[in-house]
């Protein structure tokens, strides 16, 4: 168990695709390809969140003011929100370049969508996938800094103060009980909007990365910036564990996750 570091950090929460597997009449949404095949929960990590905010800033700043980008359609919705899937190509290379030089990790969970498991396991329920996944990924994060606070993208009546609490609080509890301790620091939880903090948009980047190798193959983006992400977790890939923990050590890799 690693020492607790004397420092406050922040983790950024955002989530990927959808967790629908049923349609009307008990379609199943998977096998005709209209749902994504994954649902994932991943947080960005950062001890210096005033500096990562203030350089997110001046890039908006300096994008308003480019004349070309402007007669862009959907560029007004990047000047008030950095939306790695809505962005334009010019947008999004800028936004890239920028994460690249930033100093944060990022650290992800990933659920592949099976409908008999979730059934047994979730009953179908979007909320209980959503805090089992928050839980899961924060089982051995939560004792390392004296200080983190938590900020979560809001989503309905998903994701909400007390959704979020009953996560944390489950993942504290396995842990100390695994280790026989006591979390003893200090944890706090916000809600908030994407629009509100630029660095839930910036995990919402680094998110689509994985999502796009998962879900279409496309690994361009996350090598980009794989250096940054420390865990992805494919956590219901039990073909390959122990070894669905992809890692600097064991990189992801479309042959590792193929198929999805």
């Amino acid at each position: 168990m690693q020492k607790i570091q004397n420092i406050k950090v922040n983790y950024y929460f955002d989530e990927a695709g959808d967790t629908s597997i049923l349609g009307h009449h008990g379609v199943n949404l998977l096998e005709k390809g209209t749902a994504s095949k994954t649902f994932m929960v991943g947080y960005l990590e950062c001890k210096n969140p005033k500096e990562f905010t203030k350089s997110l800033n001046a890039l908006r700043a300096e994008l308003a003011g480019d004349e070309y980008l402007s007669a862009i359609p959907s560029f007004h919705h990047s000047l008030e929100m950095f939306h790695a899937n809505k962005d334009c190509a010019e947008v999004r290379e800028k936004v890239f370049k920028l994460l690249k030089q930033q100093d944060f990790s990022f650290y992800c969970i990933v659920a592949r969508k099976n409908e008999s498991l979730w059934r047994k396991k979730f009953n179908l329920s979007q909320k209980q996938v959503y805090k089992y996944l928050v839980s899961k990924l924060l089982e051995n994060r939560l004792h390392l800094y004296s200080k983190i606070d938590l900020y979560f993208s809001a989503m309905g009546s998903t994701v909400h103060q007390t959704s979020m609490q009953e996560a944390v609080n489950n993942a504290i509890s396995v842990f100390n009980e695994k280790w026989n301790t006591e979390n003893q620091n200090e944890i706090r939880i916000f809600i908030q909007q994407n629009s509100e903090i630029p660095l839930l948009q910036a995990a919402d980047y680094v998110l689509w990365t994985i999502q796009r190798a998962y879900e279409k193959g496309d690994f361009r983006y996350y090598n980009f910036l794989k250096e940054k992400i420390n865990l992805v977790h494919d956590i219901f890939d039990f073909e390959k564990y122990p070894k669905n923990y992809y890692n600097q050590k064991n990189p992801l890799e479309a042959k590792k996750i193929d198929p999805v």
